[in-house]
């Protein structure tokens, strides 16, 4: 970012926060219990909102997108484990780029790997099995982890049917362990979504909101919409489109958070012009890091340039703040044995975050999750070329950054002090 831009936005930071002060907006210290102050005449924008089921809390990003040919899911192959889903995942037909350590789970399917260097064989779990969710719901109450964001992409398609039953599976073994789950709706791509995206919540997606697992924010079921302006070809929606959407989550009584993207704020980058209006009428901004950042270096940047202008805005405008943790893509050896995931931890709990958003729980695709993966070599399919937790020489459990994020979550919810120091051991 230029210098002379950075200045020029930090001038308009200041202008906005006095104009709303003269309006009669709190932008001074938190208010444990959010709401306005005062009676008749009184303008005061509440915030942040009052802890919650996402506010004060941990929320990770639940994929749960993983089947198998044999596990009689309705889609019948290899859904996100292979590029030909017809065929079983190989070396030259992978979809994934981390390997997951998979003995907690009882059922398991063959692939066509070579053993792990264990001499075991290389198999991989279906999301579509109950025990699989219910293993990975568990590891979530085990490590402090208050909720769970389901993805739910375009569901009019062939994988409309599995997601249908991920989706129940969810909501039972949520219920079962005290982890609280709501839907995210990711639009990339999902021609008709302004029309389509209502009637998914109408009729299949709003009765799950009867659940005591259905995350609820200022008594208001939670909805979150990831995608609106994103500065490509496949978020193509316009800001009525948006606002529609919008208003009609609002006027079924959710309380709406925003998967937006990281340069919203300035609305340049990988974002659209002209989109405040979009971005300012959400509950609660999650904007995007996955790719942005890479380094603690790198986080400390941005925990300057764009996190704190970020949260200025949105204590000036009564909107709350979800930023991503990231533990980094363990291909690109980006994790540093956690400590670029601590140092996030660090920066978005200085900052003034009203809630953190992992991104993600189960991501192997993207190498991005922090579920249970292949400490060492020893847990990797001979020949596969992956990479394990261990890859810079220091030894790390497999549910390594399930702990980190348990110990992150403590120090965000203030029962540990704040620290730069990550106090989780790898091993």
């Amino acid at each position: 970012m230029k210098k002379n831009f950075k200045a020029s936005l930090y001038v308009l930071l200041a202008i906005n926060m006095l104009v709303s002060c003269s309006k009669g907006i709190d932008t001074g210290a938190f208010r444990p219990g959010g709401g306005s102050s005062g009676g008749g005449g009184d303008t005061t924008i509440a915030w942040p909102s009052p802890a919650g089921d996402v506010v004060g809390k941990v929320t990770v990003g639940y994929q749960g997108w993983f089947a198998c040919i044999g596990d009689n899911s309705p889609i019948n192959g290899w859904w996100h484990w292979a590029t030909d889903w017809s065929h079983a995942p190989s070396p030259t037909n992978k979809g994934i780029s981390s390997w997951p350590d998979v003995r907690d789970y009882t059922t398991t399917y063959a692939t066509a790997f070579a053993n792990l260097n264990n001499g075991t064989p290389a198999k991989l779990f279906s999301s579509y099995d109950d025990q699989t969710v219910d293993v990975q719901f568990s590891w979530m109450q085990q490590y402090g982890i208050d909720c769970a964001a389901l993805q739910r992409f375009n569901p009019n398609g062939s994988e409309g049917p599995i997601r249908d039953a991920v989706t129940a599976k969810v909501k039972t073994s949520a219920e079962k362990y005290g982890v609280k789950f709501y839907i995210m709706y990711d639009v990339s791509g999902w021609n008709n979504m302004q029309t389509e995206v209502k009637a998914d919540w109408t009729n299949k997606m709003k009765t799950y909101t009867s659940s005591s697992a259905y995350a609820k924010q200022n008594g208001k079921p939670v909805v979150c919409i990831w995608g609106f302006g994103f500065a490509d070809n496949n978020h193509p929606f316009d800001t009525t489109a948006c606002l529609d959407v919008i208003n009609f989550f609002k006027a079924q009584g959710c309380y709406v958070i925003g998967g937006v993207p990281t340069h919203w704020l300035t609305q340049n980058s990988d974002s659209k012009p002209g989109f405040l209006t979009v971005y300012k009428a959400f509950n609660m901004l999650s904007p995007w890091m996955v790719g942005r950042i890479g380094t603690a270096a790198e986080s400390d940047n941005f925990y300057t340039s764009i996190n704190t202008p970020d949260v200025a805005y949105c204590k000036a405008n009564g909107v709350d703040y979800q930023p991503c943790v990231m533990p980094g893509d363990l291909s690109a050896r980006q994790r540093a044995h956690g400590n670029f995931m601590w140092r996030q931890f660090y920066n978005m709990k200085r900052v003034g975050a009203q809630g953190l958003y992992i991104s993600m729980f189960d991501e192997y695709n993207e190498s991005n999750q922090i579920a249970k993966t292949a400490e060492d070599t020893t847990f990797l399919p001979a020949g596969a070329g992956f990479i394990a937790l261990d890859e810079d020489g220091t030894k790390c459990t497999s549910d390594y950054y399930l702990r980190l994020t348990n110990d992150g979550g403590k120090m965000f919810k203030g029962t540990i002090p704040l620290t730069s120091v990550r106090p989780t051991s790898p091993n």
